[in-house]
């Protein structure tokens, strides 16, 4: 599903997002885990691009944050539009990426 990965000048780990399925799945994980709504995802570019994306049954909110995690822009989005999303095109490219919600190891 996903990989732990150390990118150069990160302290933390990063969990490394490898299928379209898994954005679900971690943004649930997040929610049940932390009992806050959304979840972090990192495109690993020149930028360091931060988005939190919430869930909903019937389609996403997407938040573009910037270094401080003050939200930038949302966007609400159906499945078959966030499929256009750069988060999208950043997992094509192997560039999208998530803060862990626990411990690992």
């Amino acid at each position: 599903m996903y990989a732990t990965t150390y990118l150069a000048g990160r302290a933390a780990p990063l969990l490394t997002v490898q299928a379209p399925e898994d954005i679900e799945f971690l943004v649930k994980e997040s929610e049940v885990l932390t009992g806050r709504s959304g979840r972090i995802f990192v495109i690993a570019s020149a930028d360091w691009l931060t988005y939190r994306v919430h869930w909903h049954p019937i389609g996403l909110k997407v938040e573009r944050l910037d270094a401080t995690g003050q939200i930038l822009s949302t966007s609400y989005l159906l499945p078959k539009e966030f499929r256009r999303h750069s988060l999208m095109e950043a997992l094509t490219a192997g560039q999208l990426f998530t803060p862990p919600v626990r411990r690992l190891g």
